[in-house]
């Protein structure tokens, strides 16, 4: 089963939200979290953390990062493994790098999110951050 991470960076009420090329093969024109494909030999964490360096040009913090949920995933074809992660600190201003992946990114406030491209992760991300002020 292929292993995928996604990651919610989130400041101030806001969750970093990358939107799909349409010419994506998966999911192609919706909203989702950067991330990308864990690779042979790598942990989770690894691959959450080259994946936002590949996509957004930044430094996550793993000291600074949780589970958010584990799902299993894929339309059709062969399932995927799914983790999301909250991240809390990182280094660098996201920017859209990988633009043959996404088209656009944009901040949302959690109460604004639009429909993911994976629907159980916004419930997911307002729950843990609603936690994550208390």
């Amino acid at each position: 089963m292929h292993q995928v991470v996604v990651g919610a960076l989130v400041r101030e009420g806001q969750v970093l939200l990358v939107h799909r090329s349409p010419d994506r093969r998966a999911y192609p024109n919706v909203w989702d979290l950067p991330g990308g494909h864990v690779e042979t030999g790598e942990s989770e964490l690894t691959a959450l953390v080259r994946e936002l360096h590949e996509e957004l040009g930044v430094e996550i913090a793993p000291g600074s990062v949780s589970l958010l949920c584990r799902l299993e995933a894929g339309r059709g074809g062969e399932p995927v493994l799914l983790s999301a992660w909250l991240v809390g600190d990182w280094k660098g201003t996201p920017t859209s790098i990988a633009r043959d992946e996404h088209d656009q990114i944009q901040w949302f406030r959690l109460e604004e999110l639009p429909p993911l491209a994976h629907e159980l992760i916004g419930p997911a991300l307002v729950t843990a951050t609603q936690i994550h002020r208390s």
